[in-house]
């Protein structure tokens, strides 16, 4: 059993939690994940770590009510304990993992949403390293804005926008970017997590602006193991599992229109049948444990 030690609400359907997880602490590095349980009884969630204390031996997450497994997470409270927490899980980051090749590069972070979370342990870590990155957060209104005080802390540069202009520059996260190349800004590197589409739509600009990209494929986790198949992604041709060789990945030779249409097909028992028909011995499926099976 796992004790929350914190609940922080950052929106009505967006909430932080610090779980007292000593050895995930203690191994975790940003861009890896964790899989919880509430309860015995419970489907497996895999979210990305957002924070870690090593000495304090406790991992924060954040979490988005979407159904009715977060629901239940997002109803307890400060003392109450969940069931497991299995991590670190995932490859670390490609600027964390490689430092010595990014150190000196300038680079930009595009958070989308929720996706703000698994950024801000990278930009922090490169901070605290000597690399003091820029950072794009969007959200399609100002209350779906998350972390902005702790960013702001670690980022050189922090641009806020929104698609309906309630906070920061009204636009999209693509917009801005576009505008700050435009003005003159230069870029080695840009990392791009949020939703599917956003990172799509961020990997083609930024491919037109020859500014390598690296996309984080964690939103299309299922299981988190690679017993599913619900995170097959085709990646300069090949087929990869977001869980076991990513979540990172090369944004240019991502095939997102492939991913998208994988994630609609597996909401459904049919879609899941379907794909696990088509891809044969490649799909990773019907273990029947794993969570795939059950809606």
């Amino acid at each position: 059993m796992y004790e929350i030690l914190e609940v922080k609400k950052l929106s009505d359907i967006i909430i932080q939690m610090k779980i007292l997880a000593p050895w995930v602490a203690k191994k975790c590095l940003p861009g890896q994940f964790v899989i919880l349980r509430v309860d015995e009884n419970g489907e497996r969630i895999p979210l990305t770590i957002c924070d870690y204390d090593r000495k304090a031996g406790s991992v924060s997450i954040v979490v988005q009510v979407v159904g009715a497994s977060t629901q239940k997470l997002s109803l307890l409270n400060k003392g109450d304990f969940i069931n497991d927490f299995v991590g670190p899980l995932g490859n670390p980051s490609e600027l964390i993992s490689s430092f010595n090749d990014f150190k000196s590069k300038k680079i930009l972070f595009v958070a989308g949403g929720v996706g703000t979370a698994p950024v801000y342990p990278q930009v922090k870590w490169l901070y605290e390293n000597g690399n003091k990155a820029d950072v794009i957060i969007g959200a399609r209104n100002k209350d779906l804005l998350i972390l902005l005080d702790d960013m702001e802390k670690f980022a050189k540069n922090l641009y806020v926008c929104t698609d309906d202009g309630s906070y920061g520059f009204n636009g999209r996260v693509t917009d801005k970017l576009e505008n700050l190349v435009m003005s003159g800004e230069k870029y080695d590197v840009c990392v791009a997590i949020g939703p599917v589409i956003m990172m799509k739509f961020v990997s083609i600009l930024t491919k037109k602006l020859q500014i390598p990209t690296i996309v984080s494929m964690n939103p299309i986790m299922v299981d988190g193991t690679g017993m599913c198949g619900a995170c097959r992604v085709t990646v300069g041709g090949e087929v990869k599992f977001a869980c076991v060789d990513g979540p990172e990945f090369d944004g240019h030779k991502v095939d997102f229109d492939e991913a998208m249409k994988r994630q609609a097909l597996y909401k459904t028992f049919e879609g899941r049948a379907y794909l696990k028909e088509k891809e044969g011995e490649t799909h990773h499926g019907g273990c029947g444990f794993c969570g795939g099976e059950n809606d």
